[in-house]
């Protein structure tokens, strides 16, 4: 029987060589590829989602005992967040995101094999997996939607380059292969406010359920803790940028900056403080 390291590592081996042919057909100017996956990329990153997601299956919710933790959460928030990319690829020609999102994945695929994470005891319960369901979702959506934005700067940033340097786009060689068949803009900026919105909606359910259920169970609403603080925080952020996306009309660097300040403070609130007690004190 194959140990199940040696499948973690496979799986993250698989997203690691993805990953570099993305990034070397996609982002290499020199090597730039014509946009669109090939069917044959397409069906290769279903290679490494569909080993993942056993893994995690078996890990979170086929075991014995449950467990979950900081590594469960991140690799379980990438593998659908690249699942979630995989469906949005067949619509939209951004296969560059793949780039990200993939390196992502083979960072945090192996992770479960080190790190246990805690004992989960009410793990049965209805509403703990309605919340454990929600706040994951949330997650990959705030991910593929700041993914979205980085690319958005990085599209920028080259268009930058040629215009101070007085030469058109075509002529610096600045937007080839899939840059050059990205979405516009103007598109790819309403499509991460499309998911930061949805994204938006399903934290504030998954907060919701959260509340209510430890409000049954611990004859309290929330804790005031690392997690409960910087939640808050991240809802904040998420919620002035949508309105100062409808009343301002915020674009550009403004949105892309409340976009990462606010996916920071969401990772710093359940991944960040399990890791500082699992990993820094001990304390799984």
């Amino acid at each position: 029987m194959v140990p199940d390291i040696v499948i973690h590592a496979c799986a993250s081996a698989a997203y690691a060589g993805l990953a570099w042919h993305f990034w070397n057909t996609r982002w290499r100017e020199a090597r730039a590829a014509p946009g669109g996956s090939q069917g044959w990329e397409r069906a290769a990153v279903l290679a490494p989602l569909a080993i993942h997601g056993g893994l995690l299956y078996v890990d979170i919710f086929a075991a014995p005992q449950p467990h979950f933790g900081f590594a469960q959460a991140l690799s379980l928030m990438v593998w659908l967040a690249v699942a979630i990319l995989w469906v949005e690829a067949l619509a939209y020609r951004i296969e560059a995101l793949y780039v990200m999102a993939l390196a992502l994945a083979a960072i945090c695929a192996p992770l479960t094999a080190y790190f246990p994470g805690r004992f989960v005891a009410d793990a049965d319960s209805l509403a703990f997996r309605v919340h454990l369901l929600f706040g994951i979702l949330a997650y990959s959506l705030f991910t593929i939607a700041t993914l979205h934005a980085l690319l958005i700067a990085a599209v920028e940033r080259r268009l930058h380059v040629a215009h101070d340097s007085g030469q058109s786009t075509e002529n610096a060689g600045l937007l080839r292969g899939t840059f050059s068949d990205l979405p516009p803009l103007l598109a790819l900026e309403s499509v991460v406010f499309r998911l930061i919105g949805a994204a938006f909606v399903v934290l504030t359910i998954a907060f919701a359920i959260g509340a209510a259920y430890s409000e049954s169970t611990v004859g309290r609403a929330m804790r005031f803790d690392h997690k409960t603080v910087f939640i808050v925080l991240s809802w904040i952020a998420f919620a002035l940028l949508l309105a100062g996306r409808w009343l301002r009309g915020w674009r550009g660097r403004t949105a892309m900056r409340w976009t990462v300040a606010g996916f920071v403070m969401l990772l710093l609130a359940y991944p960040g403080s399990r890791f500082v007690l699992e990993v820094i004190l001990g304390r799984a």
